[in-house]
């Protein structure tokens, strides 16, 4: 009987030992989890607020990554529009990418504040999608007699500057707008800009 009793008691040792040792387990398991998603090791919980995050911050980088690098003494072209204001054009340059980025400032030389509004064009769903822009402007291939228009990205934001604020008097904004590029044999296009004479540029790149 003594020795059933001792394999009992040994069994019943065994069994609460076992449980005892889960038990830790589970809550090592538990802090290890609270920790990975203190420290961002955990990507499902911060994968939603992340992602807008990211997409807004690249929608404010469009407006200004690609006149960076652009040397404003350079006069291309120099066009004259409504209400003093003045088109200064200071880069056409093509890109590997398969697009023309036209970069240039405008200027308004009256004594009176001029809209932003003014150059998103007429396609009622471009200005909706990106009002106070520069998305009216188009490039004229003469010698493919071909026009181009401003790219747009799947949800139809142009690339081009946006949010334009109205320009004070005697102030001025940059601006910058990428188009499909014509072949490489095209060395020259018309750029048209709402209110703003047309100039014929020449491409560099």
């Amino acid at each position: 009987m003594s020795i059933r009793r001792s394999a009992k008691s040994r069994r019943v040792m065994a069994a609460v030992s076992l449980a005892a040792a889960l038990a830790l387990a589970a809550v090592g398991c538990g802090t290890d989890d609270g920790g990975g998603k203190t420290n961002g090791a955990d990507s499902s919980p911060s994968s939603t607020p992340s992602k807008p995050s990211e997409e807004d911050e690249g929608a404010k980088q469009e407006d200004t990554a690609a006149g960076d690098n652009v040397d404003a003494n350079v006069k291309l072209a120099q066009v004259n529009g409504r209400d003093g204001l003045i088109l200064v054009v200071n880069e056409v340059k093509r890109d590997s990418g398969g697009f023309i980025t036209v970069s240039g400032v405008i200027k308004n030389e009256s004594d009176t504040i001029s809209s932003g509004s003014q150059w998103s064009g007429s396609e009622s769903t471009i200005v909706a999608r990106n009002p106070n822009s520069v998305a009216g402007a188009t490039l004229v291939d003469k010698v493919g007699k071909k026009r181009y228009y401003i790219l747009r990205d799947t949800d139809g934001r142009c690339l081009c500057t946006t949010g334009l604020a109205a320009i004070s008097a005697g102030g001025s904004v940059s601006v910058f707008m990428q188009f499909p590029a014509p072949p490489a044999t095209s060395t020259e296009v018309d750029f048209t800009l709402p209110t703003f004479a047309t100039a014929s540029l020449k491409i560099s790149g």
